[in-house]
């Protein structure tokens, strides 16, 4: 007989459970998120230049999979997210907004979201990888170093209470029910511009097993709060957190267990890494000049103070809240998609031709670039 979840953490113990969940979910986003090129910014360039392709595409598949698959495990009681801090705790809506354009500025001048930068990074692409670094240092300052004075400035200017009022579905006088018809209505549209698009086989399998991620993350973390008899926090996917904390990691020892976001990052980066080394993929990529250079850090440091500002990245405010109809992720997405379009009118440059790649490479085909 398979022993239960609860039986597990007994014998395993709280920490060592949340941290094999995290790597196991962190593997399988790595995969699927390298092989389909999900990306939100990718996306958000698809629409304000009025092309509504396929990776428009993957990312509503990606999104719509998640509300779906979300709202379908609080319908059925297998998910309970009253206790998730996106919407029990006190929240702020200038800083979704505020933080949301920042992150969609910064994503533009980058390349890639937090998540896409964690990606490429582990395909060889060395401009993502110091996007990333600098992503993480400039989270862990707006988190409690010297950007925290200007991130509580701001988000004191328009404060939400927590509970029903931050959550939309509450708001609306809509149940989980109407969550779910709304996510698939957003999942007809996933469907309707793939199909449109022509999207191969992988583009279906990587948006979607995405979005199933995305939920599983929700499940799996409130399944073990649910078998544990020590506080265990209800979270899904997300990205700046984490960055800062693997920061915190590095610099100071000893460090404490891996927790579910801890495993997460280095799994999500070892799945990225085999899907590029498995199809080929795999390329050593650097910067083409030094203005280049100026503009991917100036870009994460946008998207690092932009996500802490906001509550989370594009997969964890956007994705994460987003399918849980968190007010403030919300419209911490709607600040992303105003930003990032933005951006892309004003610095086209940063979202056309990438930088001229490094000589070294492996691999036969074309990879992905940030």
């Amino acid at each position: 007989m398979t022993p239960d979840l609860t039986t597990i953490v007994e014998l395993r113990g709280t920490t060592a459970v949340l941290a094999a969940g995290g790597a196991a979910i962190g593997l399988l986003f790595g995969i699927v998120a390298q092989r389909s090129r999900f990306c939100l910014r990718a996306a958000v360039i698809d629409v304000w230049r009025g092309r509504f392709g396929e990776r428009l595409g993957v990312w509503l598949l990606a999104f719509a999979t998640a509300v779906v698959a979300v709202q379908a495990l609080m319908l059925i009681g297998w998910l309970d997210v009253g206790s998730a801090r996106q919407v029990a705790n006190r929240g702020s809506l200038s800083g979704a907004l505020v933080g949301g354009a920042l992150f969609g500025i910064g994503m533009i001048m980058t390349r890639g979201c937090a998540s896409r930068l964690l990606i490429l990074s582990a395909n060889g692409n060395l401009r993502a990888l110091l996007s990333g670094l600098v992503f993480a240092v400039t989270a862990q300052a707006a988190l409690s170093g010297v950007l925290e004075p200007w991130r509580t400035e701001v988000a004191s200017w328009w404060l939400v209470d927590g509970g029903s009022a931050r959550s939309l579905l509450a708001r609306l006088g809509l149940g989980n029910g109407g969550g779910l018809a709304v996510g698939l209505l957003w999942l007809a549209g996933g469907v309707w511009f793939s199909l449109r698009a022509r999207n191969r086989p992988w583009l279906w399998v990587g948006g979607i097993g995405t979005g199933l991620a995305v939920a599983l993350a929700w499940w799996f973390t409130y399944a073990v709060s649910a078998a544990s008899f020590d506080p265990v926090a209800v979270n899904g996917l997300t990205f700046s957190g984490p960055s800062a904390q693997w920061l915190m990691r590095v610099l100071h020892s000893p460090a404490p267990p891996l927790d579910f976001d801890a495993a997460m990052l280095p799994a999500v980066f070892a799945g990225s890494a085999l899907g590029a080394l498995v199809r080929r993929e795999f390329r050593i990529e650097g910067f083409h000049n030094g203005l280049t250079m100026l503009r991917y850090i100036a870009g994460a440091v946008a998207m690092g103070f932009g996500s802490v500002l906001a509550g989370g990245c594009a997969v964890g405010a956007g994705m994460t809240g987003g399918a849980i109809f968190s007010l403030t992720a919300w419209l911490a997405l709607v600040g992303m998609w105003l930003g990032g379009g933005l951006m892309d009118r004003l610095l086209p440059e940063a979202a056309a031709a990438p930088a001229q790649p490094a000589a070294s490479h492996l691999g036969g085909v074309a990879p992905a670039t940030a």
